[in-house]
C-alpha cells in the first residue's frame, strides 16, 4: 500500500518556479553589489573592502549553483529515481556551504598576508562609506526576503543562500568598522577585521553543512508521537508503531505500522490503511508520501506498541 498526495506534483512545480524567481532576482543584486565593492576596494586599496567584494561575488556564484540545483531537483520521478530528484536541492545547498568555506579561506589568507608582508594604509573617504552603506542595505533586504521565502517554502537552497548573504552582512559591518578605525589612524584594523570576518564566514559554512546533513543523513522530520495521535483518530486503527520519517523539510516520506482487529477482512484492512495514509497527509502538509504496513492487533503487536509508548516513541 502507499499514498502520494494528489496535488504534490503541482505544488512542487509552483514551489520550484518561485524558488528560481527568487534566485534570479538575488543573483542580479549580488552581481551589482560585488562590482561596487571590488571596484572601489581596488581603487582605495582596502583589503577588507576587496574581501567583502569577493564574498559578494561568491554570493552570486552560489545563486548560479542554486539555479542549477533547482533545475536538477525539478525533474519528475523516473525508473532510476522513484523518489524523485529533490535531494539535488540539498546537494546544491551543501555546495554553497563549500563555497562559503572557500570564501572564509580567501578572506583569512589575504588578511594574514597583510600582517606578514606589512600593511599598506587604505584610502578611506566618503565614497567608501557611501558604497558600504548602500550595499549593506541591499544585503539586509535580500537576506530578510530570502530567509522568509525559504522558510515559507521549506527550501534548503534558499535557507542556505540566505545564510550566505547574511554572512555578507556581517562582513560589511566588519568592513565599515575597519574603515572607521583606519581613518582614525589604525591601519592594522583593516586586516584584523578581515580575519575576524573570515571566522564568521567559516561558522556560517558549518551551519549550512549541518542543515544539509539533516536531509542527506535521513534525519527524522516529524515526531512519531504526533503521527501516532493522528493515526489513532482513524476509524478502525487500533494501534500505531514503527513510525519512520525522512526527506527534506518540504518533502517528507513516512512509513509506519498500523494495527487493526485480527478478524478484519483484507478489504476492510486495506480501507483503514488508505484512510490512515490520507489522514497523515492532511495533518502534515510537508508529507508527500505515506506507506502503511498493516498488522493484527494481537497480544504480540500490543506489546510492541506498549514498548514504544514506554520509550516515548508512540
Amino acid at each position: 500500500m502507499g499514498y502520494r498526495r494528489d496535488d504534490s506534483s503541482q505544488i512542487s512545480t509552483d514551489r520550484m518556479r518561485r524558488i528560481r524567481r527568487v534566485l534570479w532576482t538575488i543573483l542580479l543584486l549580488n552581481v551589482s553589489v560585488a562590482a561596487a565593492k571590488l571596484g572601489w576596494g581596488l581603487v582605495s586599496g582596502s583589503i577588507a573592502m576587496q574581501a567583502d567584494g569577493f564574498h559578494s561575488m561568491f554570493d552570486g556564484t552560489s545563486n548560479v549553483v542554486g539555479l542549477v540545483g533547482m533545475y536538477l531537483a525539478s525533474r519528475p520521478a523516473d525508473r532510476d529515481h522513484p523518489y524523485g530528484h529533490g535531494k539535488y536541492e540539498t546537494y546544491a545547498s551543501a555546495a554553497i556551504g563549500a563555497m562559503l568555506a572557500l570564501a572564509a579561506w580567501r578572506v583569512g589568507s589575504a588578511a594574514v598576508a597583510q600582517f606578514v608582508n606589512g600593511v599598506q594604509p587604505a584610502r578611506v573617504d566618503a565614497t567608501s562609506f557611501v558604497i558600504m552603506a548602500a550595499t549593506l542595505a541591499i544585503n539586509i533586504g535580500v537576506t530578510t526576503y530570502e530567509r522568509r521565502v525559504g522558510r515559507e517554502l521549506r527550501s534548503d537552497i534558499l535557507i542556505a543562500d540566505a545564510a550566505h548573504t547574511g554572512s555578507d552582512v556581517m562582513v560589511s559591518l566588519g568592513v565599515i568598522a575597519g574603515l572607521v578605525a583606519v581613518r582614525a589612524g589604525y591601519p592594522l584594523a583593516d586586516p584584523a577585521i578581515a580575519l575576524l570576518v573570515s571566522l564568521a564566514i567559516a561558522r556560517t559554512a558549518f551551519g549550512v553543512f549541518l542543515h544539509a546533513g539533516e536531509t542527506l543523513s535521513d534525519t527524522a522530520r516529524i515526531d512519531p508521537k504526533a503521527i501516532c495521535r493522528v493515526v489513532r483518530g482513524v476509524d478502525g486503527a487500533l494501534g500505531c508503531h514503527g513510525v519512520r520519517t525522512r526527506g527534506s523539510a518540504s518533502e517528507v516520506y513516512v512509513d509506519l505500522h498500523v494495527q487493526v482487529a485480527a478478524e478484519m477482512s483484507v478489504t476492510a484492512g486495506h480501507a483503514v490503511a488508505e484512510a490512515t495514509e490520507r489522514a497523515v497527509c492532511e495533518a502534515f502538509p510537508e508529507v508527500a508520501d505515506v506507506i502503511v504496513h498493516l498488522e493484527p492487533y494481537d497480544a504480540y503487536q500490543i506489546s510492541k506498541t506498549a514498548e514504544e509508548i514506554d520509550a516515548g516513541l508512540a
